[in-house]
């Protein structure tokens, strides 16, 4: 099971559906959900000049702005499904409820950042010429 943020589920509600298939992203197969979606994720990336970005940097990205915000390592597992015996023991306390609020925390603040209302200090990082030393 994935938990999503508010943000999230509020954008693929408003996703068109192909009618007679309930699934946000239909498979080829009438009535099926789509299965593998590295072929699509390489089209859309493409398509939004987005060459270098990874579903797994995309994982990442997410995971970040969790920690960023507060949130525990094993909180942000648990959003992320890490399935080892090891993580799911140290989740296994967790209910849905502050999952589910980690989930609309992180949600909101990359829809707010996207949205330009981003309060965060940003720091320009400034190119400095290194002299090569030596012969």
């Amino acid at each position: 099971m994935v938990v999503l943020g508010a943000p999230a589920l509020q954008h693929l509600a408003g996703l068109p559906r192909m009618q007679g298939n309930g699934f946000v992203f239909p498979g080829t197969r009438e009535g099926a959900a789509l299965v593998g979606v590295e072929k699509i994720w390489l089209k859309v990336r493409d398509l939004a000049g987005l060459e270098d970005v990874t579903l797994h940097g995309l994982r990442h990205a997410f995971a970040s702005v969790g920690v960023n915000a507060g949130l525990s390592l094993p909180l942000v597992g648990a959003l992320l499904g890490r399935s080892s015996e090891s993580m799911t023991a140290r989740y296994g306390h967790l209910a849905s409820d502050p999952v589910r609020q980690a989930a609309d925390k992180i949600s909101g603040a990359i829809s707010a950042a996207l949205q330009g209302e981003n309060k965060a200090d940003v720091v320009p990082m400034i190119k400095k010429q290194c002299a090569r030393q030596g012969g």
